[in-house]
């Protein structure tokens, strides 16, 4: 089994182990807490709906006295309030016979509110003889009300104590089962860090000394080779492998040292032998005609091709050019790809005219055309399409490079937009030229930063868009 597997296997159990515990005592508490909510609430309820009452008389006999319109607003505010209270009680239920309690209780809140609005009703009717008998039974029925409410209040606490002594034998299980699971874990930690040093500490640190003894220039040290098939074992066979490979690579440096007059003299002939490059476009240009001539025109085309390539390759990179001969340039090395990719890319070009005077550092748009079919496009079998448009805005130009391909990762983009290292450099190029040096080139040539911006996401296609200030050579009133 692997050691990634194995920590997989058994951190993630401890961790469920005391996630359980956990789990257990917060919930026993939370049922607790919900048990005491609830018994709180409806005796807060009986509470409020007694205070209720006594204020709803206390304002009722103000009103009686005075019957001012403050009074009446204060009597209306209570009213309310009663009313709501009412409403919450009637969702409240009980059992048995102390249902009848509370179904009694209820019936008193109603007739409380339906009396005392009679008696308002009386008094604004102005029938003062016939409310003083109401009035004196709302009192009656007030009294009642607020005995009833402590009677409730002693009902619950005598209903929730059975559920209370429960709970704590509940808790008490908890506790005792959360004890147990922490002990469990404990030992389970102890025993997975004793396996943990056996298994991966002790080899690694016989590595380690190892190690040690080959820097110290000992090369005939032994390599301990754990019989096992994790990466342990894999790194002892790998570092015996490694050693084995030292020791071969220096007996070669050792033939390589006698050889090396020998070698000096092949790298001057090599030196002496090298070609011409006007020869070499001569004879490009030979083999296009004989092409052309034996009927092979798209030989003759693509050997056309290579050699304006080859030439506009071989400018100076310091000298500038103008946005029509990095076009051109870039239509010269996509008509090469054809030739290779066939239908599988298409290459797709919007260009406006005006732009094509602005200067440009050589060799600007076709290393950003090779990295779209290097690391954009290559691996796909059909759709590729790659975008080349240059547009024209108040005072500087846009050129956007486009592929459908499979994108990069974010810190490879950011990488590419820092300019300090560009991953696919390692790769080669027909050019020479990588991501960075284009990148830089450009800042140098225009004197700024911040030219260049890259959007891509993986599976998603690359987008790079160049912002370029006009210069002399292009059209400055666009």
């Amino acid at each position: 089994m692997k050691i990634r597997t194995k920590l997989f296997i058994f951190i993630p159990l401890l961790v469920l182990l005391l996630n359980v515990i956990a789990f257990f005592i917060f919930q026993s508490g939370k049922k607790v807490q919900e048990s005491y909510d609830v018994m709180m609430q409806r005796i807060f309820l009986y509470k409020q709906l007694s205070m209720e009452t006594q204020e709803n008389l206390r304002f009722l006999s103000s009103y009686l006295i005075h019957q001012d319109e403050a009074s009446e607003r204060l009597l209306t505010t209570h009213q309310k309030e009663l009313e709501r209270l009412q409403t919450i009680l009637v969702a409240h239920r009980l059992e048995g016979n102390d249902a009848l309690t509370l179904e009694n209780y209820k019936n008193m809140i109603h007739e409380f509110l339906e009396l005392e609005q009679s008696i308002v009703r009386k008094l604004n009717n102005r029938q003062f003889a016939d409310y003083a008998d109401s009035y004196n039974e709302i009192e009656k029925i007030s009294s009642f009300i607020r005995e009833d409410s402590q009677t409730l209040v002693d009902l619950e606490l005598s209903a929730y104590q059975p559920v209370y002594k429960q709970m704590l034998i509940n808790v008490g299980r908890m506790n005792q089962l959360g004890g147990t699971l922490f002990v469990l874990t404990t030992v389970l930690s102890i025993v997975f860090a004793i396996w943990l040093s056996r298994t991966i500490v002790i080899p690694i640190r016989r590595l380690v000394h190892a190690a040690k003894k080959i820097s110290a220039g000992d090369l005939e040290t032994h390599i301990p080779l754990p019989d096992r098939n994790d990466e342990i074992g894999l790194l002892g066979r790998t570092f015996q492998q490694m050693m084995e490979n030292l020791r071969q690579l220096i007996a070669k440096n050792m033939e390589m040292l006698e050889k090396e007059k020998l070698v000096s003299e092949l790298e001057l002939k090599a030196l002496q032998s090298q070609i011409n490059p006007h020869f070499l476009f001569n004879t490009l240009n030979v083999i296009s005609k004989l092409a052309y001539i034996e009927g092979a025109e798209r030989t003759s085309e693509l050997t056309i091709s290579t050699s304006n390539l080859l030439r506009y390759n071989l400018r100076k990179l310091d000298e500038p050019v103008t946005l029509r001969d990095e076009v051109e340039h870039a239509k010269e090395y996509f008509s090469i790809q054809k030739t290779r990719f066939r239908d599988r890319v298409t290459f797709q070009l919007d260009i406006d005219e005006t732009c094509l005077d602005q200067v440009i550092p050589c060799l600007t748009l076709q290393p950003l055309l090779e990295n779209a079919f290097v690391h954009g496009i290559e691996g796909m079998e059909e759709g590729a399409v790659i975008q080349l448009a240059i547009r024209p805005r108040k005072n500087y130009i846009r050129i956007t490079i486009a592929d459908n391909g499979v994108g990069m990762e974010e810190d490879i983009r950011r990488a590419i937009l820092q300019s300090s290292s560009y991953p696919f450099s390692k790769k080669g190029h027909s050019t020479g030229l990588g991501m960075s040096n284009v990148l830089r080139r450009l800042q140098l040539f225009y004197g700024m930063e911040k030219l260049v911006k890259i959007y891509s996401a993986p599976n998603k296609g690359t987008t790079i868009v160049l912002t370029l200030p006009r210069r002399r050579g292009g059209d400055e009133n666009v």
